[in-house]
């Protein structure tokens, strides 16, 4: 089969493109709204601190709560964290939309795997967003509204060190959901990144850099105290159960197909 058969055999690639785009524009925007009326816009800060603080007692008992210390070594480093700010912001989107702009384009019917892989799993962190809203590290110190106004180790780089916005300029504090932490999707997109295009490059050095991404990905949400390291942890979750409901759902609609043509 021809990589382009999918986009050509019965509809025009231009119509493939707009189909597409709507798609992922009309999802994503369904789940920003969702998650927007969950978190700060309905949830007291108090329940977001009491989940923080049951997520910080958890590390402890692990013996793993070192987001402080991490955080700590970089403290005055204005230009590195500025970076990691710059980082957090932007490559979250600009690496996932490059995975599938690259399967479109490249790999068709990859893309339509992982594709739907990457919705499932977007989807699925609303149920952990709803369920657990969590008050992320920058947080704890911060006495606004949003905040725990308790003494913290943490700082909120984005606020002291600036980048290409900040969760504490009004117009975002209002609109965003600043209890959307665990899941991490930061983490889960970054691994659904390396794991959709790992295959499929020939560069040594686009395969370092990709597999690079989500160990960096995790420095990023850490450094900047947008989140704990559990959080990645249910990052993974999320992505693992879309994976398999995507190959199951994929399964389903090869059989249908199938026999459809019987």
């Amino acid at each position: 089969m021809s990589s382009n058969m999918i986009h050509t055999n019965y509809t025009p690639r231009k119509l493939v493109w707009l189909r597409e785009l709507f798609l992922i524009a009309t999802c994503y925007t369904c789940y920003s709204w969702v998650r927007n009326q969950f978190g700060s816009a309905s949830v007291t800060a108090e329940t977001a601190y009491r989940n923080a603080d049951y997520m910080i007692e958890t590390e402890r008992f692990l013996g793993l709560y070192f987001e402080p210390t991490l955080q700590d070594w970089f403290v005055g480093w204005e230009w590195f964290l500025r970076f990691w700010n710059i980082f957090y912001g932007t490559l979250h989107f600009a690496v996932t939309l490059g995975v599938l702009l690259y399967l479109f384009l490249r790999k068709p019917l990859e893309y339509l795997k992982w594709r739907t892989i990457g919705l499932l799993t977007t989807g699925l962190a609303l149920i952990g967003f709803a369920l657990f809203p969590l008050m992320p590290p920058r947080l704890l110190g911060n006495c606004r509204e949003v905040g725990a106004c308790v003494e913290s180790p943490f700082i909120d780089t984005m606020a002291e060190y600036g980048g290409l916005w900040s969760f504490d300029s009004g117009l975002m504090e209002s609109l965003s959901n600043q209890y959307a932490a665990m899941p991490s999707l930061h983490f889960a997109w970054a691994l659904w990144s390396w794991l959709a295009i790992r295959e499929h490059l020939r560069r040594k050095t686009s395969r370092v850099a990709i597999a690079s991404y989500p160990p960096l990905t995790l420095f990023a949400i850490m450094v900047t105290a947008n989140h704990y390291w559990i959080d990645a942890i249910g990052g993974v979750i999320v992505l693992g159960v879309a994976y398999l409901l995507g190959n199951r759902l994929r399964s389903w609609t090869s059989t249908f197909a199938s026999s459809s043509r019987e």
